[in-house]
């Protein structure tokens, strides 16, 4: 079986949506027939909440933090949950140790590359989310996965804040000689409103050759959130599912054409 392809959902900049970007990202990928592994490596544990594991965000040890620290000694079993859509690797109120505890490890910010080598095998895809803030947690996030989507507000705001991404990413590809690929950017939560024009016109602008993607303001997706699952897995009808299958369609194709010339 192919190594599964691996990607990485990530804004430092908080309240952008990006957790409800990873989940229906990976329901995407679901309902185009893939297996999911979906990673949540934000300690607030966003994503776990919303696809309905909550108690395995209370959980005792062995977690996804002793996971990173010593995966030899923490089994599949223990740390991956199962859901209708994906199987999930939950987040834990332990990871709060995260940023304390993994610097002190030998090559910390590839600790999830060397836990995904060992749980990827059965999987696909992989789609990691990461916190709302650069650190050693997401550094592991952007050098296990090398593929980025990056979820960005379509306001002035979002400017600096891909700046700033960029240059860490750039930073980040020195120092552990990794390479990440910005694969799409998700521009969240749009209003039509001139602001929001002048922004998405600069997004095209400056990532000429980054697809992205246009996701309107929808309540759908928070009632989504609220019961434990995809807009995929919606009873309603919701239009901009149609985005998030044509971002998933777009990436397979271009994932996987990578890896059949490579």
């Amino acid at each position: 079986m192919a190594e599964p392809a691996r990607l990485c959902v990530t804004n430092q900049k908080g309240g952008v949506g990006k957790t409800t970007v990873a989940i229906n990202l990976a329901g995407a990928f679901n309902d185009r027939g893939k297996d999911v592994l979906f990673v949540d490596i934000d300690p607030q544990g966003n994503a776990t909440e919303g696809l309905g594991l909550l108690e395995a965000y209370d959980a005792e040890p062995p977690t996804l933090l002793d996971a990173l620290v010593d995966p030899e000694n923490v089994s599949k079993e223990e740390i991956v949950y199962e859901h209708p859509e994906m199987d999930v690797v939950a987040s834990n109120v332990d990871l709060n140790a995260a940023s304390s505890t993994l610097p002190s490890e030998e090559n910390a910010e590839m600790r999830l590359d060397r836990l995904l080598t060992q749980l990827e095998d059965e999987y696909d895809v992989v789609v990691v989310d990461c916190p709302p803030h650069l650190g050693v947690i997401t550094d592991n996030g952007l050098c296990a996965a090398g593929n980025l989507v990056i979820p960005a507000l379509a306001e002035p705001t979002s400017k600096r804040s891909l700046e700033l991404l960029f240059d860490y990413m750039g930073a980040l590809e020195m120092d552990h000689d990794v390479t990440i690929e910005p694969r799409a950017l998700v521009a969240n939560r749009i209003e039509n409103t001139n602001a929001a024009a002048e922004m998405l016109a600069w997004f095209d602008d400056a990532l000429p050759e980054t697809p992205i993607y246009r996701v309107r303001k929808r309540v759908a997706f928070q009632r989504a959130f609220t019961d434990g699952h995809s807009v995929f897995e919606a009873e309603e009808e919701i239009d901009m599912s149609e985005v998030f299958a044509s971002m998933a369609a777009k990436l397979d194709e271009q994932l996987l054409t990578e890896e059949v010339s490579a």
